[in-house]
């Protein structure tokens, strides 16, 4: 990092957590006890802040991650600074901590997108850090930093994982991973991200090998045409049955492959993934949640993908494969007829974007999530495009990690497509200046608008007689 980057680099950093700092005292202000899931949070880290580290809350659904890391900085803390009574572990403390984990996340994406783009001679430090400072006050990550969730945490364990997979240093990679699934057990699958991200590189590398063996120019390690994704396919089988690939691959990756038969373990011992109230949390296979994820990616990087150039090759493309579209919708079209479910909460609580969302689009007419069909699959078709700068393997295996982190949720949950957003949105390409200047002015418009209804457009329940806010 040049004098002048790391100088620009502090300064945003700085900024944005001074900005933060005051809008939470702004929303500890206004919201100054627990509000929606933080009920079951708070109490639960002020009785591990007691000692009671055998009470646990039926209802609540993740593993303890959050409350041991917040008593184990609360409490020395308090310590060090002489605080008692019940300024230690109060509300405003425990949301203290997720304002420290978001600077801390500011830092990994600035480090994540200098890793991953550090060939690219033609970005400069200033797009770096603008790119950076985009993904910090990504809307729905945001919000959360000024309540007492698992998200920024689980978001952290996560990228910091990431990045030490990327710079070779798997044990402690997987350490950070088994950090992430102590906030949030579905994050296994981004353990499973950070060893597929090993075996996509020696994939692509022998893939290489078998390209130059065959003098086979028509074929590349990139998406190509169907026969081409075909025999790459064949490929792919074959190099993993060979038992010679498989040890190879096993060495490399047993950090990783300890850290998934621990989760598997656990699982069977647990006896399901959720570990409070399962009623709320049942499995299925939702496979419209990939659409909803696909409409979330276009809203949030619209910049990127929905742009007039993108618009007319996507018409160009359909007019050149339509048999191939038109297997695509209508495979699409099954999926929502056999397996769009609606979860109670998404019908019943108001306090959610995602009410509003599903009454004011999908509850419209019957045949509104058909129509929505076409949309989707430009969603997709551009979505793709944006990663074809990878290799074919490293798609695959961000594919098969996007569908086991979203296809089971039943819940239309938008936190849940914070990470495979943020990892999507690392690795495509940097885009002009102005689209990072619009991206990031949009998040900013989206963020104060959130904030403004939070804090001033409350409302109250017939049958209540807390204050309601609108939140993601």
């Amino acid at each position: 990092m040049e004098r002048a980057e790391a100088y620009g680099f502090s300064g945003a950093m700085s900024g944005t957590f001074l900005l933060s700092c005051l809008l939470f005292a702004a929303v500890s202000r206004r919201q100054r006890g627990p509000y929606m899931d933080e009920v079951f949070h708070v109490p639960q880290a002020q009785a591990y802040c007691h000692g009671r580290f055998l009470q646990w809350d039926p209802m609540i659904t993740t593993l303890p991650g959050l409350y041991l890391l917040s008593v184990g900085v609360v409490k020395p803390a308090a310590w060090l600074l002489g605080w008692t009574g019940s300024v230690v572990c109060s509300v405003g403390m425990l949301r203290f901590i997720n304002l420290l984990f978001s600077a801390g996340n500011f830092y990994l994406l600035y480090l994540l997108l200098f890793k991953i783009h550090q060939k690219n001679k033609a970005v400069s430090g200033f797009q770096r850090i603008l790119s950076a400072l985009t993904l910090a006050v990504f809307p729905t990550l945001y919000f959360f930093t000024f309540l007492y969730y698992t998200d920024p945490g689980s978001v952290f364990f996560t990228l910091f994982s990431y990045l030490m997979c990327l710079y070779g240093n798997h044990k402690t990679s997987a350490l950070l991973g088994f950090c992430g699934f102590m906030f949030r057990q579905t994050n296994v699958v981004w353990t499973v991200f950070c060893a597929g991200n090993v075996v996509a590189e020696k994939l692509n590398e022998a893939w290489k090998i078998e390209l130059q063996k065959k003098k086979d120019e028509k074929i590349s390690s990139r998406k190509g045409s169907f026969s081409d994704l075909t025999r790459i396919l064949q490929f792919l089988v074959e190099y993993l049955i060979s038992p010679k690939n498989l040890v190879t691959l096993t060495a490399l990756t047993w950090p990783y492959i300890i850290l998934v038969s621990l989760f598997f373990v656990f699982v069977f011992i647990n006896g399901g993934i959720v570990v409070g109230d399962r009623s709320s949390h049942e499995a299925c296979l939702h496979f419209p949640q990939l659409f909803y994820f696909l409409s979330f990616t276009v809203l949030f990087s619209f910049p990127y993908l929905l742009t007039p150039t993108k618009i007319r090759k996507f018409l160009l493309s359909l007019r050149k494969h339509p048999v191939q579209y038109s297997l695509i919708t209508v495979m699409s079209l099954f999926l929502i007829w056999k397996f769009t479910y609606v979860h109670k909460y998404l019908l019943a609580d108001n306090r959610h974007y995602t009410f509003y969302v599903w009454r004011k689009v999908f509850q419209r007419h019957e045949l509104v999530k058909y129509l929505l069909v076409p949309c989707y699959i430009f969603a997709g078709w551009s979505f793709a495009d944006t990663l074809k700068s990878k290799s074919i393997f490293w798609i695959l295996m961000y594919f098969v990690c996007l569908v086991a982190v979203t296809v089971p949720q039943k819940l239309l949950e938008f936190r849940y497509f914070i990470l495979p957003f943020l990892i999507y949105r690392l690795n495509i390409p940097f885009l002009s200046l102005y689209r990072q200047l619009l991206e990031l002015a949009f998040y900013i418009l989206v963020n104060a608008v959130t904030f403004y209804l939070f804090l001033n457009r409350t409302f109250q329940w017939e049958n209540s007689d807390e204050v309601q806010r609108f939140m993601w």
